[in-house]
């Protein structure tokens, strides 16, 4: 049974109703329980848990430190490429959208390969637009051939893909793929994304299954905030986030929280997703799934981001620029989104030591 199969049967139960149901004992009950049950989980999503958070935090400090330490680890986000063939009417890079597109040559990558290694950084993440045409499977390949020389480990952020081609790109040194569903809402999403390979729900919410059977090492999933509902959103992301650690045991799961950002266009987010709920969503995760990564890129401010540390965060982005070729080249342009947090490496690296944790640059080598 796929995850698709298994999102259908919760697509039938009433998650308000649910959610409206929750009483404090329910929330006291989840917070003191060491292995949670979906309903625990809805609890502590629910509106009754936001007045407990104080005590859902300490409970999300307590296991963070047992299952990861006090250690953040590190990466850098590399976009290769602005081209695209999907419409989706929330991102800067959308094919309806007039503007300057970039796909980076072999010697440019390299050359932006050299700056970023420069900071210590030794995770890389390479992001292109949703285009086989400009960025096809063989272009990934050899991006990833000139990164390895610099990177022990190599994430993808691309199209999805099939099986076959995720087993091609492991074969050669990639070991993450971060791809996020953007809505669980099907119908919604069906109206965000008008045009387009990208229009398929059925098939990119599988996409990290078939990673999963390719072997890849990590894969990180999450819902674009603010495109539906929040409690409903991660709720669905924690369930496939769950069901990929019961099907894959040996690799690696993260959830990530990313909120919509400002882009290029008019688009506005038709639901706020105030701090205080991306904090109770973050720490619901790390009480339903102990043993999952979380993720929290430099769309959040830098404030924001070192109050999160000790609540269940484990991995973040550090001098991000979402610009192709704004590393290297200082190229100027369209980015996807605009960045909060415009903190270099080092200044990363000095607020996670000044909150007693140590930052990571380097966790893995592909052998």
């Amino acid at each position: 049974m796929s995850f698709y199969e298994e999102y259908q049967k919760y697509k039938e139960i009433d998650i308000d109703d649910v959610f409206a149901r929750v009483t404090e004992n329910d929330v006291l009950r989840a917070i003191n329980k060491e292995s949670l049950e979906v309903n625990d989980f809805a609890a502590l999503l629910s509106v009754q848990a936001g007045d407990l958070l104080e005590r859902v935090a300490q409970k999300a400090n307590e296991v963070t430190r047992r299952k990861f330490g006090k250690v953040i680890h590190l990466y850098a986000p590399l976009y290769l490429s602005s081209h695209c063939e999907n419409e989706c009417v929330y991102c800067g890079f959308r094919s309806s959208r007039v503007m300057e597109r970039k796909t980076l040559v072999p010697e440019e990558i390299e050359k932006e390969a050299e700056v970023i290694s420069k900071t210590g950084i030794r995770h890389i993440l390479i992001l292109t637009g949703e285009s086989r045409k400009n960025t096809p499977l063989s272009y990934i390949v050899d991006s990833v051939k000139i990164l390895s020389k610099y990177f022990s480990t190599i994430s993808i952020e691309i199209y999805p893909l099939t099986e076959q081609e995720y087993k091609e790109l492991v074969s050669i040194g990639v070991d993450g793929l971060v791809l996020y569903q953007e809505a669980y809402n099907e119908e919604l999403y069906k109206k965000y994304h008008v045009r387009g390979l990208k229009r398929d729900f059925e098939y990119r919410l599988l996409s990290p299954e078939r990673a999963g059977s390719a072997k890849m090492r990590t894969i990180s999933i999450g819902a674009l905030l603010g495109l539906a509902e929040g409690r409903k959103e991660i709720f669905f992301t924690g369930l496939q986030a769950a069901y990929l650690l019961r099907k894959y045991s040996e690799t690696e799961i993260s959830v990530s929280f990313p909120r919509l950002k400002p882009q290029g266009g008019t688009f506005t987010a038709p639901y706020n997703i105030s701090d205080k709920e991306l904090v109770q969503f973050m720490l619901a995760i790390r009480l339903f799934l102990p043993g999952a990564g979380i993720n929290i890129s430099t769309r959040e401010s830098s404030q924001l981001r070192s109050n999160l540390i000790g609540l269940g965060v484990t991995r973040m982005s550090a001098g991000s620029i979402t610009v192709v070729g704004g590393y290297a080249n200082k190229q100027k342009g369209d980015g996807q989104f605009t960045i909060s947090d415009k903190n270099s490496v080092e200044e990363t690296k000095n607020m996670i030591i000044s909150k007693g944790y140590q930052p990571v640059m380097k966790d893995w080598q592909t052998l």
